[in-house]
């Protein structure tokens, strides 16, 4: 479970409660331009495919047109078309899910080279739990099947849960990884290790020029975060799921610290970012995967069972109170991206049982 009562906390419990429902209300029937209108509102939905086993990473090829999907438990890639139809392209090797009971690990994200043009260009990164360890891991793809496995980046401790899992190359062609504390959360604070971490690479698992460290960790303090997703500033958005009372909508800057253990939403202590958005995990949250489309930031939630579209303000740094969307109606969501040159999402309901998950076509207007 994501989320678990620690002791003596009933209270605390049912005050924040009270507090995540007032934070939570809605705005306006679309989602709330801070400078007046609207923009970005989902406006329908349709299933674009069927027979998904929890799949848990969508990006898109450079083509636009093509997604890689990953499946958390069979291990499973799989091109997805626009036009609905997949097929499955392999498995990443050495990929030791958790058992169907609890858990969480297994293949996550999936990262295509920016330049993958699938000749001169075939590179493929994964994130999966193997045996003992996390690792980010590099394929080559020549548009039709998977095969070269090497791991790029090893030795990332694995726990039951808290494996975070999200790859993305950013604006500036590096590599970001998002790795959750394995539940052993003093590792957020500690800057030798790699857990609660957002880590910044370059292709060969270096360290990225520039890192705020010298090493490859980009932010630190982070719980068990999900999603990563840059704005048109360029600048990194971050979901993060929080332990009783409040998870988390980051703005990631290089070398902040994002409190976790010692705070969970915001907080007073010095040296510690406070986030820019909470939600209570019984009040629409427990927040996966983040997509930001015309600076719209886009939240699926697992436990809250919807889709939130947040306004990011004028001045780039804050968000509004925003609106949610499907509130149940597809059951728990995760995969999210925004599909390269058009107006919609590609969402991925999971834990649908096996091959009943669909993958969702979200128009926004």
């Amino acid at each position: 479970m994501p989320h678990r009562v620690r002791r003596g906390r009933a209270a605390i419990a049912a005050v924040t409660a009270v507090l995540g429902a007032c934070l939570l209300q809605p705005a306006s029937p679309a989602a709330a331009d801070p400078e007046g209108g609207t923009r970005a509102a989902p406006t329908g939905v349709t299933v674009l495919s069927r027979n998904w086993t929890r799949p848990w990473g969508i990006t898109f090829l450079p083509d636009g047109k093509r997604a890689l999907v990953t499946e958390r438990f069979t291990a499973a890639v799989w091109l997805q078309s626009s036009d609905g139809t997949k097929k499955k392209v392999g498995t990443v090797p050495n990929t030791v899910p958790p058992s169907p009971s609890g858990g969480k690990g297994g293949l996550l994200g999936v990262a295509p080279s920016p330049t993958w043009n699938g000749t001169t260009d075939q590179d493929v990164f994964f994130v999966h739990t193997a045996a003992s360890e996390i690792r980010v891991v590099r394929m080559h793809f020549d548009g039709s099947a998977l095969r070269d496995y090497k791991v790029v980046l090893g030795g990332i401790t694995r726990g039951g849960d808290h494996n975070g899992g999200k790859i993305a190359f950013g604006p500036d062609g590096y590599l970001y990884v998002s790795v959750g504390d394995a539940l052993k959360r003093n590792l957020a604070q500690d800057k030798n290790s790699l857990n609660g971490k957002v880590l910044r690479l370059t292709k060969s698992g270096a360290a990225a020029p520039g890192n705020p460290f010298g090493t490859r960790v980009y932010s630190l303090g982070h719980r068990n975060p999900q999603g990563l997703a840059w704005d048109s500033r360029g600048r990194l958005w971050e979901t993060e799921i929080g332990e009783n009372t409040w998870d988390e909508l980051n703005l990631v800057e290089p070398g902040r610290n994002y409190g976790w253990p010692s705070c969970e939403g915001s907080c007073s202590k010095a040296g510690m970012t406070n986030p820019k958005k909470v939600w209570h995990p019984d009040q629409g949250g427990v927040p996966a995967q983040i997509a930001v489309k015309k600076d719209v930031v886009y939240v699926t939630t697992l436990l809250g069972q919807r889709l939130w579209a947040l306004p990011i303000d004028g001045t780039g740094k804050a968000v509004g109170a925003g609106k949610s969307y499907y509130n149940g109606s597809y059951g728990r969501l995760r995969a999210l991206a925004k599909v390269p040159g058009k107006d919609e999402l590609w969402v991925g309901t999971t834990d649908g049982g096996d091959n009943k998950d669909r993958i969702l076509k979200v128009t926004v207007k």
